[in-house]
């Protein structure tokens, strides 16, 4: 008999509690620095050597930390379900984690890939720097979905969300599109949690959902318990 099959929608606040800065503050700056100028085309186009620098901080920040207990819970729940994770984020924290089937809707940060080329990707955990090339001797850049991009993972991740027995959204306010829509793409009714400190959800919102107003570290331990639970 096959396992019920289990969704999760991750975002900023899943990795918060590892050291990683969510991905704006509230004056929607980003480290310091407008998110438009190191996390759009035009910015790259601009100033390369500054989004580089940018990249390179956040990939040697990701190398000093280390997965939460959430994202350890979500790898437990392998051993009673089929898990499928969907994630904004760009850390390799889930995977690290042990959890096996991750879909990175916007992009990863340990990954680099040609500017005339996007299936050209490589493994990637240094600094990256002008000169970097391709075998075809073009510009790398960082494997991340930038503003006005295209999300090409976006119809896997709708398709996986249609297969959901029971959805999980942890860390992620669910306001930007288009990953916002997919916990539409998720069948009616089936059981929903939302875990998250400041939920922007109510539990009347959508039917058989649980707001769980924690974070993931402290939430996750507890829903996957109760979910192995009652397996």
């Amino acid at each position: 008999m096959p396992k019920p099959k289990i969704v999760v929608l991750t975002g900023a606040g899943m990795s918060a509690e590892s050291g990683l800065k969510t991905f704006r503050d509230a004056d929607g700056l980003w480290e310091g620095h407008d998110v438009m100028e190191v996390a759009s085309p035009h910015g790259f186009a601009r100033n390369p050597e500054l989004v580089l620098d940018f990249y390179n901080q956040r990939r040697r920040q990701l190398l000093q930390v280390s997965p939460n207990a959430g994202h350890m819970a979500l790898a437990t729940l392998e051993q009673h379900f089929d898990v499928s994770i969907i994630t904004q984020n760009v850390d390799n924290l889930h995977e690290q984690a042990g959890s096996s089937h991750v879909v990175h809707l916007h992009g990863e940060l340990f990954k680099v890939r040609s500017t005339r080329d996007e299936s050209y990707v490589l493994d990637w955990t240094k600094d990256l720097v002008l000169g970097d090339l391709d075998e075809e001797g073009h510009q790398l850049r960082p494997h991340i979905v930038w503003f006005g991009e295209m999300v090409p993972l976006m119809n896997t991740a709708a398709r996986i969300a249609q297969q959901a027995d029971i959805l999980i959204v942890v860390g992620t306010s669910m306001q930007v599109y288009p990953a916002a829509g997919l916990i539409h793409y998720a069948p009616k009714h089936i059981p929903m949690y939302f875990v998250d400190p400041k939920p922007t959800v109510r539990s009347s919102d959508f039917a058989n959902l649980t707001v769980i107003a924690e974070t993931a570290a402290k939430g996750l331990p507890k829903l996957v318990e109760q979910l192995v639970t009652n397996s």
